[in-house]
């Protein structure tokens, strides 16, 4: 028996390229713009990357190629957590370099940065392409998290360039990826080595954002999956109504995905870190405000709803802030002697010994399992895993014991049951929607102008993502423009800068706006499915959070 799947059908999808991309590689003449200066630290920055920093800005236009013909043997990498998309970036590329010239190849490195390491490569063909073609996922070569950041891994890296004849290396990756590519990039420059370093902007979680990056690749997609689902479990509140749904969503560092998706699907409430931490709601206040939009939904009879939480939320919350940096210290300083206690008392009384009053008694009112979860193994830079602490479930529990008071003084008569739902690696590997697809193509494409054009340090960007494929413009940003130092592990390093939700942007005040009808009537949308097929509107439409910067500049 046969039959036609989406992904069989997906392979036959052809991703729209900016215009000026569209007659191939020998029709992208360059333009160059201003110099470029760091977003902060400006001497600082320079002083570190004194043969990348204050490169210019690289526009492409419709025109003769001016690029000097060579020969290119490229490395790829795909680096970081999965993000919908990246085979398309790597597609652009490997049609771009065939375009130019078709004895160009392609090595993609497996399993991320170690794969650049160690040597661990295939030869991408057209048949590897084929077969991943506007599919989700990074399993063509698989990802990684090693970071490049030593001088022994930038001379093996360099070693292995060499040995293939690589011209280039393009690095797929967020924000500490593409850092790590600008640091590469000058490494290679200061030993005079031919090898050019260009990055693409990837992470779902959409904070990778800035003046030149309005949108990393991924977000749209599943910012797409998660609202289909939301919309779901809205639909089913709605039609059992019996139960309050509290959903947590990706999102450590920023709450983009649990805005957009709140302005895709209106929840009864969206809690955003920024905000919390912004005026310093406490975990008190967060479940009083939660309780009181159960309370007032059960005065119309109204005993369901629906919660959405960003991933990072406990971390912005500032006494769980202060007491997750003492238990880190503590477990840093005395990690191995905590790991010997067996017995649950000894070791709230190691804990009670080493933490602040204030942060013990938090600690203290805090349920059990959120307490272990708070204990358990760090990650490689010693912080508590995020994601493994279940704050849907703590703040439901909260929220349950603010009513249990309500219902004793008679301000709440109605009944509260709780589901659960962390929404994570759903929407890391989908099926990109159109506008993924056909961004993460021209990102690869322009990567391979900005080799052609022999730039180095660069990030691959396309503007005017809101405008639709048409009046895209493809271009390059020195990623040193993107940096400024931060204080990690004890040492001031550059970085680029997340960008977080902008609580005067206006993606958050439609939302602050009508946040309060969402929140007493049930005024649930229900996206429905990524579309792939049918009309532009629908199909090719971009997320909430572009339509309404878009409106705002205008």
């Amino acid at each position: 028996m046969s039959c036609s799947t989406l992904q069989s059908l997906r392979y036959g999808y052809s991703p729209k390229l900016p215009v000026m991309l569209r007659d191939g590689v020998g029709s992208v003449s360059v333009t160059e713009g201003e110099k470029t200066h760091s977003e902060s630290d400006q001497e600082k920055i320079k002083e570190l990357f004194p043969n990348t920093y204050g490169m210019k800005e690289v526009y492409f236009r419709k025109g003769d190629s001016t690029a000097p013909a060579r020969k290119h043997v490229i490395g790829v990498i795909l680096s970081g957590g999965q993000a919908p998309g990246g085979h398309n970036v790597i597609a652009g590329l490997f049609d771009a370099m065939k375009a130019s010239d078709p004895d160009n190849i392609l090595l993609g490195f497996k399993g991320g940065p170690s794969g650049l390491v160690n040597d661990d490569y295939i030869t991408i063909t057209a048949d590897n392409v084929a077969a991943y073609r506007n599919t989700g996922g990074f399993d063509i070569i698989g990802s990684g998290r090693t970071k490049l950041e030593t001088d022994e891994q930038f001379q093996k890296v360099a070693e292995v360039a060499k040995k293939h004849g690589m011209t280039a290396i393009v690095i797929i990756g967020g924000d500490d990826s593409n850092t790590n590519a600008a640091v590469l990039a000058e490494y290679f420059a200061a030993h005079k080595l031919p090898i050019q370093v260009i990055g693409c902007p990837k992470t779902i979680d959409g904070d990778l954002k800035n003046d030149d990056i309005e949108a990393s690749f991924g977000f749209d997609t599943a910012c797409k999956t998660y609202s289909e689902l939301i919309g779901n479990i809205m639909r089913d509140a709605n039609s059992a109504k019996k139960y309050w749904h509290f959903i947590k969503l990706m999102g450590r560092s920023a709450s983009h995905i649990a805005l957009e998706c709140a302005l895709q699907t209106h929840p009864n409430v969206c809690l955003i870190s920024e905000e919390v931490q912004e005026h310093g709601y406490h975990l008190n206040q967060i479940a009083e405000s939660i309780a009181s939009s159960v309370a007032d939904r059960a005065k119309m009879g109204c005993n369901f709803g629906v919660v959405v939480i960003p991933e990072g939320l406990i971390e912005f919350v500032p006494e769980v802030k202060k007491l997750i940096a003492e238990i880190n210290d503590t477990l840093a300083a005395s990690g191995d002697k905590f790991a010997e206690l067996i017995d649950w008392d000894a070791k709230m009384g190691f804990l009670t010994a080493a933490l602040s009053e204030e942060s013990m008694d938090v600690f203290n009112i805090l349920p059990l399992d959120i307490q272990q979860q708070l204990l358990m193994d760090r990650d490689p830079h010693g912080n508590v895993q995020v994601s493994r602490i279940e704050t849907e479930k703590l703040l439901s529990s909260l929220v349950g014991k603010k009513l249990a008071e309500m219902k004793a003084e008679g301000r709440y008569s109605g009944k509260f049951s709780t589901l659960h739902h962390f929404f994570g690696y759903e929407g890391r590997a989908a099926f990109p929607s159109n506008f993924d697809a056909d961004y993460c193509y021209s990102l690869g494409y322009t990567a391979f102008c900005l080799i052609a054009y022999g730039y180095t340090g660069y990030m691959s960007t396309i503007r005017h993502l809101d405008e639709g494929v048409g009046k895209w413009e493809a271009g390059g940003m020195p990623i040193t423009k993107m940096m400024d130092m931060e204080r990690r592990g004890g040492h001031d390093k550059p970085v680029i800068k997340k960008a977080l939700v902008d609580l005067e942007g206006a993606p958050f005040m439609y939302f602050a706006k009508h946040r309060k009808k969402w929140a007493l009537e049930t005024c649930f949308r229900y996206p429905g499915a990524i579309q792939y097929f049918g009309p532009s509107e629908l199909c090719d439409a971009t997320t909430i959070t572009l339509q309404l910067e878009k409106e705002s500049r205008s």
